[in-house]
């Protein structure tokens, strides 16, 4: 829906004139020509100061950027934040106004899923508080700050203007997804949907670039002598925000950084012992799983733990083209905590 910042819904390309003026018209409003900046970007907008408020929807860059003890900072220095989510998280405890959002089985509307798949799901549990849908609160918000928008039959409407300005869903309908999900792109209400690459790919069978290899920002040292990578596991999703509230946490109800044996018998640590992880950033506790599934010199950790973030030791260099950060590779030293 246009959520990356150089492009309009569709990957319209967002210097491209007719496309501004398309979506103009269709929105009785200017489009800027400028290519907007990338999450990353703006954090630090927000610890520079070029960045004066910040609305954050369903996210919790608290627990889930890098070098969390920086988002923190940047955050604080922000003028207004806003943080609309369906539980306080660790990011919204940090507002100065929480929009508190009804969970998935509490509203009326579609979901797509990583493959495009586009289905429809249906409210299963009354609202029993003064959360409202997603949708009811960006309308709300918008005319109290000027707009006149009006979804009288609610997403099914909100759809409808979807399919209308967005081709590659403009075959897209509530009466359609009735049926069964439909993938798009699905550009008419006779298509049948796409499944990408079933018999070619779109562009032939491979596109060769020849790119420069770039280092890491940090290696590791004598100091420093550990490579920490990070991820998910299996029981838990992103910053345990739902996750960590539902029974699945009695399964694994707190993080165990994998350490391989020859690096435990170095630094005299057993199974289950409780240590200290170290960066240039910060430093935090957590229990060690004494494992192979981990080479020697390299340790694991999620991030869905806010008594063990994991983010609070890693490094916010990116990378110069895509702007993605080095969440993959930080230098840490482990000691066993006392």
């Amino acid at each position: 829906m246009g959520c990356l910042p150089n492009f309009l819904p569709s990957y319209y390309f967002i210097d491209s004139d007719e496309a501004r003026k398309k979506f103009g018209e269709y929105w009785n409003t200017d489009i800027p020509s400028e290519v907007g900046i990338t999450v990353t970007e703006m954090m630090e907008g927000a610890n520079t100061g070029s960045i004066e408020a910040m609305y954050i929807m369903g996210e919790n860059p608290v627990l889930s950027d890098p070098d969390a003890n920086h988002i923190v900072e940047a955050l604080k220095n922000l003028d207004f934040l806003v943080v609309q989510d369906i539980f306080l998280t660790e990011t919204a405890e940090l507002a100065e106004v929480v929009l508190p959002a009804v969970t998935f089985a509490e509203k009326e509307g579609t979901f797509t899923n990583t493959e495009r798949r586009i289905q429809r799901v249906r409210q299963a549990v009354k609202i029993e508080s003064h959360a409202k849908p997603d949708w009811e609160i960006l309308v709300e918000l918008a005319n109290k700050m000027g707009c006149s928008w009006s979804y009288p039959k609610g997403p099914e409407e909100i759809m409808k203007e979807i399919a209308g300005v967005t081709p590659l869903y403009g075959g897209i309908s509530y009466e359609r997804l009735e049926e069964g999900g439909l993938q798009w792109p699905c550009s008419s209400k006779d298509h049948p949907g796409t499944y990408l690459h079933a018999n070619s790919f779109t562009r032939g069978k491979g596109k060769f670039h020849s790119v420069e290899h770039l280092p890491a920002a940090e290696k590791p040292d004598e100091e420093y002598p550990l490579i920490l990578s990070t991820g998910r596991m299996l029981y838990h999703f992103h910053t345990g925000t739902m996750s960590r509230r539902g029974r699945i946490e009695k399964i694994r109800p707190e993080e165990l950084m994998m350490l391989h044996p020859e690096d435990a018998g170095k630094l005299g640590i057993a199974d289950l012992d409780i240590v200290q992880v170290e960066s240039r950033r910060g430093k935090i506790k957590t229990k060690v799983q004494v494992t192979d599934h981990v080479p020697p010199g390299m340790v694991f950790m999620t991030f869905h733990y806010n008594e063990s973030p994991a983010n609070v030791l890693t490094n916010n260099a990116t990378d110069p083209i895509c702007k993605i950060p080095e969440l993959k590779m930080a230098a840490v030293r482990v000691t066993k905590s006392e």
